[in-house]
């Protein structure tokens, strides 16, 4: 596999780029002097070049077959912007810190989503940077980037991106992302990268002048499918699977949430993710720190997950939409689209005992059977979340769940994900009860493109919605618009939110019990003509209970036991409150074991 890109070693730098069908390819520098230089082709159809006295921030671009002149696929910054010249950049000058950093592993991962544009008001990888207390005072082990590769204009979810390995150069610079990660790790924050493989943004996709990375056999949702199984598709592979150990190795990050697997299509024998798996266990394996993969997938398919002599792809976790269903559908009453399949707490248990709702079962939203069994699998190899930029901005005015419904069953779905078997995810703000949404935002300059864009998204919430007005992804407003405010955690329901977020994740890193286990040490229980979910865990040292109402009025419950158990955590306890004035026991016993949970309430009993 060759090393695509510019690369700067001892005062030369080489250049090598991808083109099997180009006849001739040469690299045109432009800074600091104006000159044209020859590239040899090698038998698999990369093209080279060394250079000497080359120093970082040197522009260039690559003209192919004496006409069309081109940024570098591998570009690794685009100063100008899409449509500029590639710059050289010297990786080996940053100076890193984090060397003694003691990182989460994934079963330890409670991740907080943030996207950089949004996250501050600077809506920059320094202004991120200061956050960071904060982030690991409210508890979280892992921050998870949405995308950061260059996309066009300045303000985009980052899906849209073009260059793959190039760092979106409205946020900052290349040193300034890496010092983001290196302050992660310093105060030992994990930090995870998402990035997308499925498809590539449409303005400012020049990469298919220089090789079959595309294929009409196949379709995406946001465009062309990339070429991952037809002729000369190794190359496209490589492309991908360089594009992994870069960010890996030269930033740093610790995971990679790989989106939309489901939209990658590959027929072959060896998919591309079966590649992308073994190539970072082979570089990563050996390394004092491990680097993961986290799949997002609506396929309920747990090849992702089986290992490679298993014929799986052995990635080490994925999302699970089901569980996020489950959890909408039932707080919030709405069964429009694929909440359709959900809507009853028998389907909450379901996802929490096996994570897949549907694991072979008919769904009606898809007219067909859907999905397959999880229920073999640690619960430490599934994200799930009530919030995220998905789930949120998807919807056609980007309300988050508690414009959706109230604080208290807020509050619940908190308690659900951060008390759940699987691994935790956080969408920005809400652990404060955000209410501000998380809209669509996008920067095309072409206005064709904005206008498919609009008529995209109209067709894409005709299930969902049959009212409101659409609002306009291309305004500036949109971003600003779905920025937190950050000033409502000092008081109010804000803050009273905030400290329920702390609270439950205190609880769920200093309980042993609970969290990702071996399946047999955790059950749950639907008690029958009740909106009442019992989860239990065993543990080698101390087991938990943890009790939750979906309803909202008061409920009883009981249960068989022979040893005693002392409440942890309960979220009618003030300032929080829950719908009712029902008082859980501080103790149970075999002689006591009857509680009464409030409506939308929660408690946890951890074994005495």
């Amino acid at each position: 596999m060759q090393h695509i890109g510019a690369y700067l070693s001892k005062g030369e730098c080489t250049f090598t780029v991808w083109a099997p069908l180009r006849s001739n390819v040469a690299l045109h520098l432009h800074t600091p002097l104006d000159t044209v230089a020859p590239m040899s082709r090698d038998a698999s159809g990369y093209w080279l070049c060394t250079v000497d006295n080359i120093r970082p921030g040197a522009l260039y671009t690559f003209i192919l077959d004496d006409d069309i002149q081109r940024p570098d696929p591998a570009s690794h910054y685009q100063p100008q912007g899409v449509h500029g010249p590639s710059m050289v950049v010297d990786h080996a000058a940053f100076e890193w810190r984090d060397h003694t950093a003691s990182l989460p592993k994934l079963d330890d991962y409670i991740i907080y989503e943030l996207h950089v544009g949004a996250f501050t008001d600077a809506g920059t990888f320094t202004a991120a940077i200061n956050r960071i207390p904060y982030l690991v005072e409210l508890g979280v082990t892992a921050v998870e980037i949405m995308p950061v590769a260059q996309f066009p204009g300045r303000r985009n979810w980052g899906y849209d991106g073009v260059y793959p390995f190039a760092v979106q150069n409205s946020y900052g610079s290349i040193d300034e992302l890496k010092a983001l990660v290196d302050a992660c790790h310093r105060h030992n924050l994990a930090v995870i990268l998402d990035v997308v493989y499925n498809h590539l943004g449409p303005e400012g996709n020049y990469i298919r002048d220089y090789a079959p990375y595309f294929t009409d056999r196949y379709k995406t949702p946001w465009g062309e499918s990339l070429n991952f199984d037809g002729e000369h598709s190794d190359g496209v592979c490589d492309y991908f699977v360089s594009n992994a150990r870069y960010w890996l190795k030269h930033f740093h990050f610790d995971a990679l949430r790989l989106d939309a697997v489901h939209a990658i299509a590959d027929l072959g024998a060896r998919p591309f993710l079966l590649r992308l798996s073994e190539a970072v266990e082979r570089e990563f394996a050996a390394k004092e720190r491990p680097r993961y993969l986290i799949a997002e997938s609506d396929l309920n398919d747990t090849r992702v997950l089986r290992d490679r002599e298993q014929l799986g792809f052995g990635l080490h976790a994925q999302w699970s939409d089901d569980f996020h269903h489950a959890l909408h559908a039932l707080l919030s009453g709405e069964l429009r689209g694929y909440y359709g399949d959900f809507g009853n707490v028998e389907h909450l248990v379901t996802a929490l005992q096996r994570c897949f709702v549907y694991a072979g079962d008919y769904s009606h939203f898809r007219k067909r059977r859907h999905g397959n069994d999880a229920s073999r699998f640690h619960t430490g190899r599934f994200v799930v979340a009530s919030q995220n930029h998905d789930q949120v901005g998807n919807r056609m005015l980007g309300e988050r769940l508690i414009a959706l419904t109230d604080a208290p069953r807020a509050r619940l779905a908190a308690a659900a994900v951060l008390l759940s078997p699987y691994i935790p995810l956080l969408f920005m703000g809400e652990e404060h009860g955000e209410d501000r949404p998380f809209l669509y935002f996008v920067d095309h300059g072409d206005e064709h493109l904005k206008e498919a864009v609009r008529k995209g998204r109209r067709r894409e919430f005709a299930g969902f919605h049959d009212a409101g007005e659409l609002p306009d992804a291309f305004a500036e407003e949109a971003l600003v618009l779905s920025k937190p405010d950050w000033s409502k955690q000092q008081r109010g329901a804000s803050a009273t939110m905030l400290d329920f977020y702390r609270s439950l994740i205190r609880i769920r890193t200093s309980c042993p019990a609970i969290g990702p286990a071996e399946r047999r040490r955790v059950k749950a229980t639907h008690y029958n003509a009740t909106q009442a979910v019992k989860l239990y865990y065993e543990h080698d040292t101390e087991a938990a209970i943890c009790l939750f109402n979906f309803g909202d009025s008061i409920c009883e419950i009981a249960f068989e036991t022979t040893v005693g158990w002392h409440k942890r955590f309960d979220a009618h306890t003030p300032p929080w409150h829950g719908a009712g004035n029902a008082v859980a026991p501080e103790t149970l016993t075999c002689e006591s074991r009857r509680v009464a949970l409030n409506g939308y309430g929660c408690v946890v009993y951890c074994q005495q």
